[in-house]
C-alpha cells in the first residue's frame, strides 16, 4: 500500500483538505492559522463556528512570546503538546503545577481544586499567558484574581471542556479587559488549548520537519 511519509507533506495535504472543506468565513489570516490548527488536531470542523478571538488577541499573545513570555496551563497534557522547540527558540516557558505539594497542601487548606491552586500560585508569578484545556475552575479562580487585581496577563487561552461549569466559565470574558481565545460552549480541551498555544508559536517561528 502507498501512502504518505513526509512529516511536512502529510500536515500540507491536512491542512489543504481542511481548507477545502470549510464553510466561508471572515477570519484574517492569522486567525485562519489557529481555526485550522485547532480543526486538524481534533478533525472537528464545528470548531470554526466556536473560536471566538477577542481584537488584539493574537497581536499580544505572539508579541509576548516573541519576548519569552512565561506560560502557565492547567493540564500537563496540555504542556506536553506544547512545541518545546519554539519555546527554547524564543526563551519562553510553560509551567503546570497542579501536582505540586505546595498546591496540595494549598487545595486541601482552602477547600478548593487543585486547579484553583496552581492559578493562586502562579498569578504570584508575572505569567503572561494562561492556558485553561480541562479545568473551569481554573479559569473561574483567573477571572476572580483578575477582577481583584492580582493577575494582569497578556492573553487568556480559555478551552475548558466539559459539561460542569465548562461553557459558563468561557462567558462574558470581554468584562476583564483582557485579550482572550475562547471555545464557546462545552468542546475544548487540552489538545485544542496545545494547538492555539502551537498555532501563536508557529507565527514567529519557522519549523524544519
Amino acid at each position: 500500500m502507498d501512502y504518505m511519509k513526509s512529516p511536512m507533506g502529510i500536515e500540507k495535504r491536512s491542512f489543504e483538505i481542511i481548507g477545502s472543506e470549510m464553510h466561508e468565513h471572515n477570519f484574517s489570516e492569522e486567525e485562519l492559522q489557529i481555526v485550522k490548527r485547532v480543526i486538524h488536531t481534533t478533525a472537528d470542523f464545528e470548531y470554526q463556528d466556536l473560536i471566538e478571538i477577542s481584537e488584539g488577541a493574537i497581536e499580544s499573545g505572539v508579541s509576548a512570546l516573541k519576548n519569552g513570555a512565561k506560560i502557565y496551563t492547567d493540564t500537563t497534557m496540555a504542556l506536553s503538546g506544547m512545541n518545546k522547540r519554539a519555546l527554547k527558540e524564543l526563551n519562553a516557558s510553560v509551567e503546570c503545577y497542579v501536582g505540586l505539594e505546595e498546591v496540595f497542601k494549598l487545595a486541601k487548606e482552602k477547600e478548593i481544586t487543585r486547579s484553583m491552586a496552581g492559578v493562586e500560585l502562579a498569578a504570584k508569578e508575572n505569567v503572561d499567558i494562561f492556558v485553561f484545556g480541562n479545568a473551569p475552575t481554573a479559569l473561574f479562580k483567573l477571572r476572580e484574581l483578575i477582577k481583584e487585581g492580582k493577575a494582569n496577563p497578556k492573553l487568556i487561552v480559555a478551552v475548558p471542556v466539559g459539561f460542569v461549569g465548562a461553557s459558563e466559565s468561557k462567558e462574558d470574558l470581554d468584562e476583564l479587559g483582557i485579550p482572550y481565545i475562547r471555545v464557546k460552549g462545552r468542546k475544548g480541551g487540552s489538545t485544542v488549548a496545545a494547538a492555539i498555544i502551537n498555532a501563536l508559536l508557529y507565527m514567529n517561528y519557522k519549523r524544519d520537519m
